[in-house]
């Protein structure tokens, strides 16, 4: 059985799903079973490609004008696809960049295969250059991540408060801005320095 879905990313009416229904329709999609979301790609809350996804059976063809109305991103547009692969349930592109694909032909899987070697090239690259770039920022006596929650200067301020006997905690928080977990992350409620506050302070 053939099953279409279609997506435009604006659901203020500026795009419409006639183009793709359109197509959808002649590659021989009954109309009662096409499913479709005005959603970004981005956009977690995709009711139509729920309901679409639940109700491909093994044996089942799911057919989608382009490949950008699937995924949100070329890994998870392979890891979809190969999900359905295992589940027995192809996938048929209609048109644009691959268009190729069609994974109830054996030339269709091998234009797939190809597209999975770049998914999985994509991630080595994004793993590679996040390395890097957390090795040159350590070179440069930064740590990565976010930016800390509190200062030089006020933890110094935290750390003399913390060690005065009349420091009511909340009021410090609020002076310093931020929260007693934040507080007692970098400074012991006994006033002794932490490992975060350590580190902190031992920057140049």
């Amino acid at each position: 059985m053939l099953i279409g879905y279609a997506r435009v990313s604006k659901a203020d009416g500026s795009q419409t799903l006639d183009l793709q229904l359109d197509a959808l329709r002649s590659a021989g999609v009954a109309e009662e079973k096409i499913y479709s979301d005005k959603a970004s790609g981005v956009k977690e809350d995709r009711p139509g490609f729920e309901n679409c996804i639940k109700a491909l059976r093994a044996g089942d063809v799911l057919v989608i004008w382009k490949l950008d109305r699937l995924g949100r991103s070329l890994t998870h547009l392979v890891n979809t696809i190969d999900g359905l692969n295992k589940k027995e349930i192809g996938v048929k592109v209609l048109s644009g960049p691959g268009a190729e694909i069609d994974t109830t032909t054996a030339s269709g899987r091998l234009v797939f295969g190809i597209f999975a070697s770049l998914a999985e090239f994509e991630r080595e690259l994004i793993r590679e250059r996040t390395l890097a770039g957390l090795a040159a920022a350590r070179a440069r006596g930064r740590l990565g991540g976010r930016r800390p929650a509190m200062s030089k200067a006020n933890i110094r301020l935290a750390l003399a408060g913390m060690q005065s006997k009349g420091t009511v905690v909340s009021e410090l928080c609020t002076q310093l801005n931020v929260s007693r977990t934040t507080l007692y992350r970098y400074i012991s409620p006994k006033g002794e320095l932490r490992k975060f506050g350590e580190t902190i302070l031992s920057k140049e």
